[in-house]
């Protein structure tokens, strides 16, 4: 599977937990493919008068649970097929946290960063003109992903209520709390992966609370992962960022890590009272718990040899390669898959269309609270199918979400 394309990828997860299930051969011919996807390619005006146009996609994998939902991200290596798979992972993960959402996704093909601002801003407008006619507050929900962020979904969502007259703030989620946005967003991912984690700890006769913990990637996912994870109890011993890695086996603070980080030019170089270590020596470490937060494929086969825990919950997408999941599993470590274990962004992402849709806010604890309830019940039914069919957690998160759909298809007489 490492050599397969994202979508080819996606389609045998989802074809061997159709085998799994025994589901109808239809389940499965309707879920290999998004019922809709667009390519647009969108002009903009750079600052030197000059034109550059951009290659965009919007993929709508299935919308049987209710309106697409998922991000936009601005990378150079977004491609049709990644598009399409990520919309397809994307009705899984909402299905698998009870949302009433299929799975949407989009991207665009440029690096943000040779972009200025105003620029940016433009190629924004003009993703939401070009596909103006897909989106809507029932229809297809986008938010951000990698390389967009609250102001560009401010921009999207301006320029949505432009086009067609009205205020219409549930269109986009991740906005900035000014401007509709939902407060708890910014940590909801990382409170899920803690949240999830605690789940599988209690179930492995473990107590989170003195836990030596690894962190691998601490940027927004990365770093709130391991602050709610630090509020339960746990220990965090090693944090491994792109320009070095910090050890300390009596525990970082990680509150200071973010103060230190943000006045130190985004890098943990040098946080007091820790050394640097090796990546070699990062996966070795004996500990309880390992947050791989940071990219794709990071845990190869070669690494997850080394890797000495209990637990992996997976706070990025795609963090463990196909070969290393199943060498995981042989050696006994529970693994919380990314489907179930960051799908708190996409959850608070449904209480702010809740809010937007209603003109009602709720505060940080509220929100905490009602994220954590829905990602400890989606933790109980996936790991309730995992024990019944003795299969990984990871298997059981496409059975649970899978039989979900297919049983609103079926109600709903599409096969």
């Amino acid at each position: 599977m490492e050599t397969l394309n994202p979508l080819q990828a996606a389609q045998l997860q989802i074809r061997d937990a159709c085998e799994k299930l025994k589901a109808d051969t239809a389940v499965y011919e309707i879920l290999k493919n998004p019922q809709k996807s667009i390519e647009v390619n969108i002009p903009v005006k750079m600052d030197n008068g000059g034109v550059n146009v951009y290659t965009a996609w919007r993929s709508m994998h299935n919308d049987a649970l209710g309106p697409y939902k998922g991000g936009i991200r601005f990378h150079p290596g977004v491609h049709g097929d990644e598009v399409k798979a990520l919309s397809t992972w994307m009705t899984i993960k909402c299905s698998i946290v009870g949302l009433p959402y299929g799975g949407g996704k989009g991207g665009i093909c440029v690096d943000p960063k040779t972009l200025s601002l105003g620029e940016l801003e433009r190629l924004a407008r003009g993703y939401v003109q070009a596909t103006i006619k897909l989106l809507g507050e029932k229809i297809d929900i986008p938010a951000p992903d990698v390389n967009t962020n609250a102001q560009i979904m401010a921009w999207m969502t301006d320029e949505y209520c432009k086009l067609v007259g009205h205020s219409a703030l549930g269109v986009f989620t991740g906005k900035p709390v000014e401007f509709g946005g939902s407060r708890g967003r910014t940590a909801a991912t990382g409170l899920g992966v803690a949240v999830t984690t605690n789940e599988m700890a209690k179930q492995l006769g473990l107590s989170l609370r003195g836990s030596r913990v690894l962190v691998q990637g601490f940027g927004n996912v990365g770093s709130h992962a391991a602050l709610c994870t630090e509020s339960l109890g746990g220990k965090i011993i090693s944090i491994c960022e792109w320009d070095t890695i910090i050890y300390n086996p009596t525990g970082i603070d990680c509150h200071k890590l973010v103060e230190y980080k943000n006045a130190n030019g985004g890098s943990i170089k040098g946080f007091p009272d820790t050394t640097e270590i090796t990546q070699d020596e990062f996966w070795a470490l004996e500990a309880e718990v390992l947050l791989p937060c940071a990219m794709e494929n990071a845990i190869t086969n070669e690494n997850a040899k080394k890797i000495n825990v209990r637990i992996i919950a997976e706070g990025a997408n795609g963090p463990i390669t196909p070969e290393a999941d199943a060498l995981l599993y042989k050696k006994g470590i529970a693994v919380v898959p990314d489907i179930l274990a960051n799908a708190g962004g996409v959850t608070v992402s449904y209480f702010e269309w809740c809010q937007n849709l209603y003109g009602y806010y709720w505060s940080d604890a509220e929100v905490a609270e009602k994220e954590t309830r829905a990602m400890v019940d989606a933790f109980a039914a996936v790991y309730k199918v995992s024990q019944k069919h003795g299969v990984s957690m990871r298997t059981a998160a496409y059975m649970y979400s899978i039989e979900r759909i297919a049983q609103v298809m079926k109600l709903r007489g599409w096969y």
